[in-house]
């Protein structure tokens, strides 16, 4: 296994330890940070979602540059991406920092998009990601790292940017899957 897919897969084993710092009930006390209170334990998880979502560009980067793309990190860098954006989206919404319809659309963009990929790579055809996926990817992790955070940076100020950050991250959601689908409406064409 390259160096690529073994970052990958450290990725995919911080989403554990990154649930039962955010749900086991520990009594770290709270931190004071930007003018706010935060639970210790939300901090720590949110440091572990920023450098295991941090670790999905390092990976790409290595594997293009020493050209060390393999199947195996075509695959696993995608789903790595969606279980740490879909398990941090679910946590959010067990502790009342996100409105379960916000996620509920976000994940089900994930699986639709999933199983177009399944289709298309039966018909012989790759995808790769494009600058839309990568951008709503992008949002996605800007806006799960500011409600881990409590906002604490921004309320100083009062100004909502976890709310703002995640409607942008919604949007380029939906758009990017809009997208998606669009341009490949082709292979639905071809089914029987």
């Amino acid at each position: 296994m390259n160096v690529p897919n073994k970052i990958t897969i450290s990725r995919i084993f911080l989403i554990p330890l990154f649930l039962i710092i955010m749900l086991v009930p520990f009594d770290w006390g709270t931190m004071y940070l930007f003018g706010a209170d935060l639970p210790v334990t939300h901090f720590i998880g949110a440091l572990i979602f920023i450098f295991a979502a941090s670790t999905d560009w390092v990976d790409g980067f290595y594997a293009r540059k020493y050209n060390l793309v393999t199947n195996m990190g075509k695959f696993l860098d995608p789903l790595a991406d969606k279980l740490l954006v879909s398990a941090a989206l679910i946590v959010l919404v067990e502790l009342g920092f996100a409105p379960s319809w916000i996620v509920i659309a976000i994940i089900s963009r994930e699986f639709a998009v999933t199983g177009l990929r399944l289709l298309l790579v039966e018909g012989g055809e790759v995808v790769a990601a494009n600058m839309l996926g990568k951008i709503k990817t992008w949002a996605q992790i800007i806006a799960i790292s500011a409600l881990l955070l409590h906002n604490t940076i921004f309320e100083l100020i009062h100004f909502p940017f976890d709310d703002v950050a995640l409607w942008i991250a919604l949007i380029f959601t939906i758009w990017s899957g809009f997208d998606y689908f669009s341009k490949n409406m082709h292979v639905f064409k071809n089914s029987k």
